[in-house]
């Protein structure tokens, strides 16, 4: 997806891409039709020129990034330090000064798409990890009521999770929960 407001180095941009077998699914001359156009398109990487009408490109970053939607590519003219870092901030991946060529544009291209893909797989990872762990919170607060309710040990408290859980094709979690909310019991 490119978002850059002059029409001529939005062509110029699509058409390089392409030739070089990217597939540019929208563009847009506006940051706020920018962020709209991600969700809707889901493309792989948004290009973004930092001054734009309607939302500046960094504000632009700062969202598609913040949801995780797309690899932000920053392509502007201006390249001042705090420009940058402002960019980094808001989520950008790389950053690109026109006039650019080619030669630039492509691994700057393929860097932001190879740190937006490790950048998922690691937050992907990261809330596998939250959901196993409040998982076994679940599981092991529903052993405790198991054992003060029930006089289970905790071994069969723990059993009595998980086969429950296995014959009726249930998660443990599930399964716990419904242990501490009281509508599952041993004796049911």
């Amino acid at each position: 997806m490119i978002a850059e407001d002059e029409a001529i180095i939005r062509l110029d941009l699509k058409e390089t891409l392409e030739e070089e077998g990217y597939e540019v699914v929208a563009e847009t001359g506006r940051g706020d039709d920018a962020v709209r156009l991600v969700k809707e398109h889901q493309p792989d990487i948004a290009i973004l020129d930092i001054k734009m009408p309607g939302l500046d490109g960094l504000s632009a970053a700062r969202e598609i990034a913040g949801e995780r939607r797309a690899a932000v590519l920053i392509l502007t003219a201006f390249s001042q330090r705090d420009l940058i870092e402002r960019a980094r901030d808001a989520g950008a991946l790389a950053y690109l000064v026109k006039p650019f060529q080619k030669a630039d544009l492509l691994p700057a291209l393929e860097v932001a798409l190879g740190r937006f893909k490790e950048m998922k797989a690691l937050h992907d990872q990261a809330t596998s990890l939250e959901e196993q762990l409040e998982t076994r919170k679940t599981v092991d607060r529903a052993k405790g009521k198991l054992m003060d309710d029930g006089g289970l040990s905790e071994g069969a408290a723990f059993s009595f999770i998980q086969k429950t859980a296995m014959r009726e094709r249930r998660t443990m979690r599930s399964v716990a929960e419904a242990v501490i909310d009281g509508s599952l019991t041993p004796g049911l």
